[in-house]
Protein backbone atom coordinates (compact mmCIF):
# COMPACT_ATOMS: atom_id res chain seq x y z
CA UNK A 1 0.00 0.00 0.00
CA UNK A 2 1.31 3.46 -0.95
CA UNK A 3 1.17 5.89 2.02
CA UNK A 4 0.33 9.59 1.85
CA UNK A 5 3.35 11.76 2.68
CA UNK A 6 4.45 15.39 2.96
CA UNK A 7 7.73 17.27 2.96
CA UNK A 8 8.06 19.71 5.88
CA UNK A 9 10.14 22.58 4.55
CA UNK A 10 10.04 26.08 3.14
CA UNK A 11 10.31 26.23 -0.65
CA UNK A 12 13.65 28.06 -0.47
CA UNK A 13 15.24 25.19 1.48
CA UNK A 14 17.91 23.94 -0.92
CA UNK A 15 18.94 21.11 1.41
CA UNK A 16 15.79 19.13 0.61
CA UNK A 17 16.91 18.48 -2.97
CA UNK A 18 20.38 17.47 -1.82
CA UNK A 19 19.16 15.04 0.82
CA UNK A 20 16.21 13.65 -1.12
CA UNK A 21 17.83 13.57 -4.54
CA UNK A 22 16.66 11.62 -7.57
CA UNK A 23 18.02 8.26 -6.46
CA UNK A 24 16.50 8.64 -2.99
CA UNK A 25 13.10 9.60 -4.43
CA UNK A 26 13.27 6.59 -6.71
CA UNK A 27 13.79 4.38 -3.65
CA UNK A 28 10.79 6.00 -1.96
CA UNK A 29 8.40 5.89 -4.92
CA UNK A 30 7.02 2.36 -4.31
CA UNK A 31 6.06 3.27 -0.75
CA UNK A 32 4.88 6.89 -0.62
CA UNK A 33 2.80 9.40 -2.51
CA UNK A 34 4.41 12.75 -1.62
CA UNK A 35 2.25 15.88 -1.78
CA UNK A 36 3.74 18.28 -4.31
CA UNK A 37 3.66 21.37 -2.08
CA UNK A 38 6.18 21.56 0.73
CA UNK A 39 4.46 22.32 4.03
CA UNK A 40 5.38 24.86 6.70
CA UNK A 41 3.45 26.69 9.42
CA UNK A 42 2.72 29.57 7.06
CA UNK A 43 0.84 27.49 4.47
CA UNK A 44 -0.62 24.60 6.49
CA UNK A 45 -4.07 26.14 6.59
CA UNK A 46 -4.05 26.70 2.83
CA UNK A 47 -3.27 23.00 2.19
CA UNK A 48 -5.17 21.58 5.15
CA UNK A 49 -7.53 19.40 3.13
CA UNK A 50 -4.75 17.83 1.05
CA UNK A 51 -2.35 17.07 3.93
CA UNK A 52 -4.70 15.87 6.67
CA UNK A 53 -4.40 12.23 5.52
CA UNK A 54 -0.59 12.31 5.45
CA UNK A 55 0.85 9.44 7.49
CA UNK A 56 4.53 10.10 6.75
CA UNK A 57 6.60 13.29 6.74
CA UNK A 58 10.11 13.94 5.46
CA UNK A 59 12.38 16.85 6.35
CA UNK A 60 15.99 17.88 6.84
CA UNK A 61 18.05 20.89 7.99
CA UNK A 62 15.88 23.96 8.28
CA UNK A 63 12.74 22.11 9.32
CA UNK A 64 10.13 24.81 10.08
CA UNK A 65 8.82 25.43 13.57
CA UNK A 66 5.56 23.62 14.32
CA UNK A 67 3.47 23.78 17.47
CA UNK A 68 1.64 20.87 19.02
CA UNK A 69 -1.58 22.56 17.89
CA UNK A 70 -0.29 22.76 14.29
CA UNK A 71 0.34 19.02 14.24
CA UNK A 72 -2.93 18.17 15.94
CA UNK A 73 -4.99 20.39 13.64
CA UNK A 74 -3.37 20.01 10.23
CA UNK A 75 -1.52 16.67 10.42
CA UNK A 76 -3.87 14.58 12.60
CA UNK A 77 -2.94 11.29 10.93
CA UNK A 78 0.83 11.79 10.96
CA UNK A 79 2.54 8.70 12.36
CA UNK A 80 6.23 9.13 11.55
CA UNK A 81 8.71 11.90 10.68
CA UNK A 82 11.88 10.93 8.80
CA UNK A 83 14.49 13.63 9.39
CA UNK A 84 17.35 13.45 6.89
CA UNK A 85 19.92 15.23 9.06
CA UNK A 86 21.48 14.91 12.50
CA UNK A 87 20.28 16.49 15.74
CA UNK A 88 16.54 16.54 16.41
CA UNK A 89 16.77 18.33 19.76
CA UNK A 90 15.01 21.48 18.50
CA UNK A 91 11.75 19.85 17.41
CA UNK A 92 11.55 16.17 18.37
CA UNK A 93 9.68 16.58 21.66
CA UNK A 94 6.88 18.51 19.95
CA UNK A 95 6.24 15.70 17.46
CA UNK A 96 6.73 12.88 19.97
CA UNK A 97 4.19 14.52 22.30
CA UNK A 98 1.63 14.12 19.50
CA UNK A 99 2.38 10.44 19.06
CA UNK A 100 4.63 10.90 16.03
CA UNK A 101 7.67 8.62 15.77
CA UNK A 102 10.81 10.63 14.98
CA UNK A 103 13.57 8.99 12.95
CA UNK A 104 16.91 10.70 12.30
CA UNK A 105 19.85 10.24 9.96
CA UNK A 106 22.27 10.98 12.78
CA UNK A 107 24.05 7.71 12.05
CA UNK A 108 24.60 8.75 8.42
CA UNK A 109 25.88 12.18 9.43
CA UNK A 110 28.22 10.51 11.92
CA UNK A 111 30.11 8.78 9.11
CA UNK A 112 31.89 11.81 7.57
CA UNK A 113 32.53 13.34 11.01
CA UNK A 114 34.22 10.14 12.14
CA UNK A 115 36.21 9.88 8.90
CA UNK A 116 37.34 13.50 9.22
CA UNK A 117 38.27 13.08 12.88
CA UNK A 118 40.19 9.84 12.47
CA UNK A 119 42.29 11.42 9.73
CA UNK A 120 43.04 14.45 11.91
CA UNK A 121 44.11 12.24 14.80
CA UNK A 122 46.53 10.29 12.59
CA UNK A 123 48.00 13.52 11.19
CA UNK A 124 48.22 15.16 14.61
CA UNK A 125 50.21 12.27 16.04
CA UNK A 126 52.74 12.76 13.23
CA UNK A 127 53.19 16.45 14.04
CA UNK A 128 51.63 17.32 10.69
CA UNK A 129 50.06 20.63 11.67
CA UNK A 130 52.99 22.28 13.39
CA UNK A 131 55.57 21.02 10.87
CA UNK A 132 53.35 22.07 7.94
CA UNK A 133 53.32 25.62 9.21
CA UNK A 134 57.02 25.64 10.14
CA UNK A 135 58.29 24.16 6.87
CA UNK A 136 57.66 27.35 4.87
CA UNK A 137 59.66 29.32 7.42
CA UNK A 138 62.55 26.93 7.98
CA UNK A 139 62.47 23.43 6.49
CA UNK A 140 65.25 22.18 8.76
CA UNK A 141 63.47 23.34 11.88
CA UNK A 142 60.22 21.78 10.62
CA UNK A 143 61.70 18.30 10.92
CA UNK A 144 62.81 19.01 14.48
CA UNK A 145 59.27 20.16 15.29
CA UNK A 146 57.75 17.00 13.83
CA UNK A 147 60.07 14.86 15.97
CA UNK A 148 58.44 16.26 19.11
CA UNK A 149 55.26 14.32 18.30
CA UNK A 150 54.82 10.60 19.03
CA UNK A 151 53.81 9.12 15.68
CA UNK A 152 50.98 6.61 15.71
CA UNK A 153 52.57 3.42 17.00
CA UNK A 154 51.70 3.26 20.70
CA UNK A 155 50.32 6.81 20.83
CA UNK A 156 47.57 7.46 23.36
CA UNK A 157 44.34 8.97 22.04
CA UNK A 158 41.53 10.36 24.18
CA UNK A 159 37.94 10.29 22.89
CA UNK A 160 35.44 12.48 24.74
CA UNK A 161 32.01 10.97 24.27
CA UNK A 162 31.33 7.48 22.94
CA UNK A 163 28.11 8.12 21.09
CA UNK A 164 27.57 7.26 17.45
CA UNK A 165 30.48 9.43 16.26
CA UNK A 166 32.89 8.55 19.05
CA UNK A 167 32.36 4.84 18.52
CA UNK A 168 32.90 5.17 14.76
CA UNK A 169 36.15 7.06 15.36
CA UNK A 170 37.37 4.27 17.65
CA UNK A 171 36.52 1.63 15.05
CA UNK A 172 38.25 3.54 12.25
CA UNK A 173 41.37 3.84 14.39
CA UNK A 174 41.53 0.06 14.90
CA UNK A 175 43.79 -0.09 11.84
CA UNK A 176 46.44 1.75 13.87
CA UNK A 177 48.29 0.42 16.88
CA UNK A 178 47.04 3.09 19.28
CA UNK A 179 45.95 3.07 22.90
CA UNK A 180 42.49 4.63 23.15
CA UNK A 181 41.01 6.14 26.31
CA UNK A 182 37.36 7.18 26.48
CA UNK A 183 35.49 9.56 28.74
CA UNK A 184 31.78 8.75 28.71
CA UNK A 185 29.83 8.17 31.97
CA UNK A 186 27.03 6.55 29.94
CA UNK A 187 29.25 3.92 28.29
CA UNK A 188 28.74 0.53 29.96
CA UNK A 189 31.87 -1.35 30.95
CA UNK A 190 30.89 -4.24 28.68
CA UNK A 191 30.58 -1.87 25.70
CA UNK A 192 33.98 -0.35 26.49
CA UNK A 193 35.51 -3.82 26.56
CA UNK A 194 33.89 -4.67 23.24
CA UNK A 195 35.30 -1.47 21.71
CA UNK A 196 38.74 -2.25 23.14
CA UNK A 197 39.03 1.07 24.97
CA UNK A 198 39.86 2.11 28.52
CA UNK A 199 37.22 4.15 30.34
CA UNK A 200 38.66 6.97 32.38
CA UNK A 201 38.11 10.55 33.50
CA UNK A 202 38.60 13.88 31.75
CA UNK A 203 41.60 14.86 33.83
CA UNK A 204 43.37 11.59 33.08
CA UNK A 205 42.78 12.03 29.34
CA UNK A 206 44.01 15.62 29.22
CA UNK A 207 47.04 14.77 31.35
CA UNK A 208 48.19 11.67 29.49
CA UNK A 209 46.87 11.59 25.94
CA UNK A 210 48.82 12.72 22.90
CA UNK A 211 45.67 13.67 21.00
CA UNK A 212 42.24 14.48 22.45
CA UNK A 213 39.09 14.57 20.32
CA UNK A 214 35.78 16.05 21.49
CA UNK A 215 32.50 14.28 20.69
CA UNK A 216 30.46 15.17 23.76
CA UNK A 217 26.70 15.44 23.30
CA UNK A 218 25.44 18.98 22.65
CA UNK A 219 23.47 19.54 25.86
CA UNK A 220 23.17 22.40 28.38
CA UNK A 221 25.10 20.24 30.86
CA UNK A 222 28.14 20.08 28.57
CA UNK A 223 28.42 23.82 27.85
CA UNK A 224 31.76 25.11 29.16
CA UNK A 225 32.64 21.59 30.30
CA UNK A 226 36.17 21.75 28.86
CA UNK A 227 38.09 24.48 30.65
CA UNK A 228 41.31 25.62 32.32
CA UNK A 229 41.40 22.61 34.60
CA UNK A 230 41.74 20.40 31.53
CA UNK A 231 43.69 22.44 28.99
CA UNK A 232 46.43 23.34 31.51
CA UNK A 233 47.15 19.61 31.87
CA UNK A 234 47.82 19.00 28.16
CA UNK A 235 51.26 17.63 27.37
CA UNK A 236 53.66 19.97 25.51
CA UNK A 237 53.13 18.08 22.23
CA UNK A 238 49.39 17.35 22.69
CA UNK A 239 46.70 18.21 20.13
CA UNK A 240 43.08 19.07 20.94
CA UNK A 241 40.59 18.39 18.13
CA UNK A 242 37.03 19.70 18.23
CA UNK A 243 34.39 18.54 15.76
CA UNK A 244 31.71 18.57 18.46
CA UNK A 245 30.40 21.95 19.57
CA UNK A 246 32.29 25.16 20.26
CA UNK A 247 30.17 26.01 23.31
CA UNK A 248 31.59 23.00 25.17
CA UNK A 249 34.96 24.77 25.30
CA UNK A 250 35.86 27.77 27.43
CA UNK A 251 37.82 29.32 24.61
CA UNK A 252 39.70 31.84 26.77
CA UNK A 253 41.12 28.92 28.77
CA UNK A 254 42.14 27.03 25.63
CA UNK A 255 43.79 30.14 24.18
CA UNK A 256 45.74 30.73 27.38
CA UNK A 257 46.97 27.12 27.51
CA UNK A 258 48.06 27.25 23.86
CA UNK A 259 49.92 30.52 24.38
CA UNK A 260 51.69 29.29 27.50
CA UNK A 261 52.92 26.17 25.68
CA UNK A 262 53.11 27.01 21.95
CA UNK A 263 53.95 23.44 20.95
CA UNK A 264 50.44 22.41 21.96
CA UNK A 265 48.03 22.40 19.03
CA UNK A 266 44.30 22.93 18.50
CA UNK A 267 42.43 21.74 15.38
CA UNK A 268 38.99 23.35 15.50
CA UNK A 269 36.17 22.63 13.07
CA UNK A 270 33.73 24.37 15.42
CA UNK A 271 33.92 27.49 17.57
CA UNK A 272 31.53 29.58 19.65
CA UNK A 273 30.19 31.68 18.13
CA UNK A 274 30.43 30.28 14.64
CA UNK A 275 32.08 31.52 12.52
CA UNK A 276 34.87 32.61 14.80
CA UNK A 277 34.82 36.25 15.96
CA UNK A 278 36.96 38.55 13.76
CA UNK A 279 38.91 39.64 16.85
CA UNK A 280 39.49 36.11 18.18
CA UNK A 281 43.05 35.20 19.12
CA UNK A 282 42.49 31.93 17.28
CA UNK A 283 42.96 33.76 13.99
CA UNK A 284 46.45 34.96 14.92
CA UNK A 285 47.90 31.88 16.59
CA UNK A 286 50.36 29.64 14.75
CA UNK A 287 49.28 26.56 16.73
CA UNK A 288 45.55 26.86 15.97
CA UNK A 289 44.12 25.39 12.78
CA UNK A 290 40.56 26.33 11.85
CA UNK A 291 38.14 24.80 9.35
CA UNK A 292 34.61 26.12 8.62
CA UNK A 293 32.53 23.28 10.15
CA UNK A 294 33.21 20.87 7.29
CA UNK A 295 33.42 17.61 9.25
CA UNK A 296 29.73 16.81 8.77
CA UNK A 297 27.98 15.77 5.58
CA UNK A 298 28.92 17.88 2.56
CA UNK A 299 28.27 17.71 -1.17
CA UNK A 300 27.86 14.07 -2.25
CA UNK A 301 27.88 12.92 1.37
CA UNK A 302 24.56 14.69 2.00
CA UNK A 303 22.56 12.19 -0.06
CA UNK A 304 23.67 9.40 2.28
CA UNK A 305 21.26 10.83 4.86
CA UNK A 306 18.39 10.62 2.39
CA UNK A 307 19.25 7.01 1.59
CA UNK A 308 19.20 6.16 5.30
CA UNK A 309 15.72 7.67 5.59
CA UNK A 310 14.49 5.89 2.45
CA UNK A 311 15.64 2.59 3.95
CA UNK A 312 13.94 3.42 7.25
CA UNK A 313 10.75 4.32 5.37
CA UNK A 314 10.85 0.95 3.63
CA UNK A 315 11.18 -0.77 7.02
CA UNK A 316 8.27 1.25 8.39
CA UNK A 317 6.02 0.44 5.44
CA UNK A 318 6.90 -3.25 5.72
CA UNK A 319 6.22 -3.23 9.49
CA UNK A 320 9.86 -3.97 10.33
CA UNK A 321 11.71 -2.51 13.35
CA UNK A 322 13.26 0.91 12.77
CA UNK A 323 16.98 1.29 13.33
CA UNK A 324 17.23 5.02 13.99
CA UNK A 325 14.15 6.03 15.95
CA UNK A 326 14.80 8.77 18.51
CA UNK A 327 13.06 8.37 21.87
CA UNK A 328 12.59 10.82 24.73
CA UNK A 329 15.19 9.07 26.96
CA UNK A 330 17.71 9.23 24.10
CA UNK A 331 17.27 13.01 23.88
CA UNK A 332 18.72 13.32 27.39
CA UNK A 333 22.17 12.19 26.24
CA UNK A 334 22.43 12.48 22.45
CA UNK A 335 23.66 15.46 20.46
Amino acid sequence: MVRKAVILAARENTSVGQVYNGSVMEKLSPYVDIYQEWVHSGNMKQHAEQIREAEIAFSTWGIPEFTEEDIKTYLPNLKVLFYGAGSVQRFARTFISQGVTVVSSWAANAVPVAEFTASQIVLANKGFYRSLFRYKQDNREALSVARMYPGNFGARVGILGAGMIGKKVVRLLKAYELSIDVFDPFLPDAAAAELGVRKTGLLDIFTNCDTISNHLANLPATEGMLNKEHFDRMQPHATFINTGRGAQVVEADLIRALKEVPTRTAVLDVTFPEPVRPDSDFLNMDNVFLTPHIAGSMNREIARMGHYMAEECERYCNCKPLQYEVTLPMLETMA
